[in-house]
């Protein structure tokens, strides 16, 4: 029987993007919840999301809260009610459509959303150290032209550079 050591990588795997980023990814995320836990007083990455897409976008109904971070509807039911208790947000009936409520961000939420931005930042700070302050903007470009699916999946421009916009575009 062959010996394994835990954290080896098959070799055609551990070049490949995808497995890089799966890799990275999971890192970030094991940042985010110890960072969070230790410095975020309860509150989580998803109490985040929502408390800055509503100082950002403003008011908004639950259901466009759950869109616009990509959680889904049921968390965001949850998270908005440990966030009421709290005092960050204010629920109130949409006076347009009685079974939909409409959620703002009170003074105490804008505070807070400012504590857990520091929060972030160390976290972001632990996470990109191995890189310079140019590798990092360029990670950050790069990273966003990658989560960018809508447009990288519908612009051919967007999938291969220059010599795909080259092979690609008729005459």
């Amino acid at each position: 029987m062959r010996e394994t050591s835990p954290g080896r990588t098959p070799n055609r795997l551990k070049d490949r993007p995808t497995w890089l980023l799966g890799r990275a990814a999971a890192r970030a995320s094991a940042l985010l919840a110890s960072g969070f836990e230790a410095g975020g007083d309860g509150m989580r990455g998803y109490h985040y999301r929502l408390l800055a897409a509503l100082d950002e976008f403003g008011p908004a109904s639950q259901a466009d809260l759950g869109r616009d971070t990509g959680i889904d509807r049921s968390d965001v039911t949850v998270a908005l009610t440990q966030m009421e208790d709290r005092g960050l947000v204010l629920r109130e009936v949409d006076p347009g459509n009685r079974r939909r409520n409409i959620v703002s961000i009170t003074a105490a939420g804008v505070a807070r959303l400012g504590e857990l931005d520091e929060v972030l930042d160390g976290i972001q700070e632990v996470l990109l150290a191995p890189l310079s302050p140019a590798q990092r903007a360029q990670f950050a470009k790069i990273m966003g032209r990658l989560g960018d699916v809508d447009q990288a999946d519908s612009d051919p421009d967007q999938r291969g550079g220059e010599a795909h916009r080259d092979r690609v575009r008729p005459e």
